[in-house]
């Protein structure tokens, strides 16, 4: 891929250059930590197959105000949050429990499944008090799994350890064990415990790993329908799976199980009858992915339905996949159908968005997908990055054999996985899996971010908080994107900030219909003249002046 001059020139344009913009970022740092960041702050140069090497995954430095989430909350508020009929329990303080309790607006349709279950509205935790932390909590978190059975009757509880658990060492894994046999009800538990890992990647982790050895795989019954898929990494923030879903059923592709939105235990434990597994957020789930292909056969690909074109893209691949005319057909009619809306609301925003600017610092793969739809908007991504990417969310899977394994990594579980003797299927012959590929349909691949962002922008890996301010003082970018916790702070710069992890009150922002109300919220934030108006009130008051009175 050759050097964008568009987007250089852009910069010289405006007085700006990368490598003074990187040098003034560091400038305020510490030597010691102005080296480490350099590693994670890099300008984009992609020639050919190569990709610069940013350093990822890696701990925040002390000091430094990061976006990040805990382990926990990776693993119990974005993983298993979503899912209706599981009572998650906190066994941890009542913070933690709301902390990760309907703060990323999951939504879920309870009418799907016969009995109807939806636990998403009620926070459980055994609010540990002092008298835990000194005395142990395992008889609390025992009395708590047996008030919400008697209360709720669910088919499955999970249990989910926060930071004191850890530290004084209660065994939520053998009290989920005692509690499965009293109870005859599926009961595991997370030893997810906020400092461990990184940042709320090793959650996901986490997660996935007791879903896979708990649940996925319990129920052999195969779903009718054909084409059957299912979608991993999605989390239904605002309906989007709802989107995704009426796209499916329109296409004739049957949906077996989503994970995480819109989803429920028995579709989990069902997932491993599908033909094929389809990844939108490649950090949080790929671990599932990966260990499904190893024990049932089942083969994955790369999707994104965020934006028009990527969601056409992404039918196409399934489509191809299944090799079947009649599928081929019907997605191409589909998109017939929805892509003239979407050609239309183009044809009247993109006049009012061309050129505007944005940045993306956010979680999972969004943002890298979201770019997809400033470039349908005309408009330009000035910088970009993940709060718990690893290298090969940036770079490409290509380089997971030169990652090096480190301490905190080894700190989560790595499950050894083999092909069961009895379920393993593959669904493709590897003679057809090589016809596909040479067709250009990739399989357990993902290109990574960087290699589809234009040369010369600035690639960020865990912003933090000194950057974030700095950056929009250099660049004053017409939108900003990222999460709530640096949504107020943002504003207060006069700069439009898009939540992109709960999506505020918008959304769905998936498929074709999610794109034109994208389209649409991103047009009125970005041409509304009040961001013009608002003063932060250190530049209304700049200084405090102040009168001594001494006795």
């Amino acid at each position: 891929m050759a050097a964008t001059a568009e987007k250089i020139d852009k910069f010289e344009l405006d007085g700006m250059d990368p490598e003074k913009i990187k040098e003034e970022l560091l400038s305020r740092y510490p030597t010691k930590v102005a080296r480490k960041r350099a590693k994670q702050i890099i300008i984009n140069k992609v020639e050919g197959c190569e990709v610069p090497v940013i350093q990822s995954n890696v701990r925040t430095i002390p000091g430094l105000m990061s976006q990040r989430g805990c382990c926990y909350a990776g693993c119990k508020g974005v993983v298993l949050g979503p899912t209706r009929d599981i009572v998650n329990i906190t066994h941890g303080p009542i913070g933690c429990g709301f902390y990760s309790w309907l703060t990323r607006r999951n939504q879920t349709d309870p009418s799907t499944t016969p009995d109807g279950h939806n636990f998403m509205t009620y926070c459980f935790s055994t609010d540990m008090q002092d008298q835990e932390i000194i005395f142990g909590g395992e008889k609390k978190l025992k009395q708590a799994i047996q008030e919400a059975y008697d209360n709720f009757k669910p088919k499955a509880i999970a249990v989910f350890s926060t930071c004191p658990v850890g530290l004084i060492g209660d065994d939520v894994h053998s009290v989920c064990r005692e509690m499965k046999d009293k109870l005859g009800i599926n009961i595991f538990g997370f030893s997810c415990e906020g400092y461990k890992g990184v940042s709320q990647s090793a959650g996901h982790h986490i997660a996935n790993n007791q879903i896979f050895k708990h649940v996925i795989g319990n129920d052999d019954t195969v779903k009718e329908g054909d084409f059957k898929i299912n979608l991993l990494g999605e989390y239904n923030i605002g309906g989007d799976a709802f989107e995704i879903e009426r796209i499916f059923k329109k296409c004739g592709i049957t949906q077996v199980a989503s994970f995480s939105g819109n989803s429920s235990i028995d579709a989990f434990a069902n997932s491993h009858t599908a033909d094929l597994n389809l990844i939108m957020c490649h950090r949080s789930i790929n671990y599932v992915a990966e260990m499904m292909e190893k024990k049932y056969g089942l083969p994955w690909i790369k999707v994104n339905f965020i934006g028009a074109e990527a969601t056409a893209k992404s039918l196409r691949k399934i489509a191809a996949y299944f090799e079947d005319q009649k599928l081929t057909d019907k997605v191409e009619e589909v998109i017939v159908q929805e892509m003239p809306q979407v050609l239309k609301s183009i044809a009247e925003i993109k006049p009012r968005t061309e050129g505007k600017r944005a940045m993306l610092f956010v979680g999972g793969s969004r943002a890298h997908h979201y770019q997809e739809l400033f470039k349908e908007l005309g408009m330009i991504t000035l910088s970009a990055g993940y709060e718990f990417g690893h290298r090969d969310d940036y770079e490409g899977r290509k380089v997971l054999p030169s990652i090096k394994v480190d301490a905190d990594s080894r700190n989560i579980e790595e499950l050894s996985v083999k092909a069961d003797p009895e379920k393993f299927n593959p669904r493709k012959s590897p003679e057809n899996l090589q016809k596909l590929k040479e067709k250009g349909l990739e399989f357990s691949s993902y290109e990574g971010m960087m290699p589809e962002m234009k040369n010369g922008v600035l690639v960020i890996d865990d912003i933090t908080q000194y950057e974030t301010e700095k950056l929009i003082e250099l660049f004053k970018p017409d939108i900003f994107c990222a999460g709530i916790k640096e949504k107020y702070t943002i504003q207060k710069y006069g700069i439009p900030m898009k939540q992109l992890h709960s999506y505020d009150y918008g959304g769905p922002y998936a498929g074709f219909k999610g794109a034109l109300n994208f389209y649409k919220d991103i047009d009125r934030m970005v041409n509304s003249r009040v961001w013009g108006y608002l003063k932060a009130p250190w530049q209304i008051k700049p200084e405090l002046a102040a009168t001594y009175a001494w006795e």
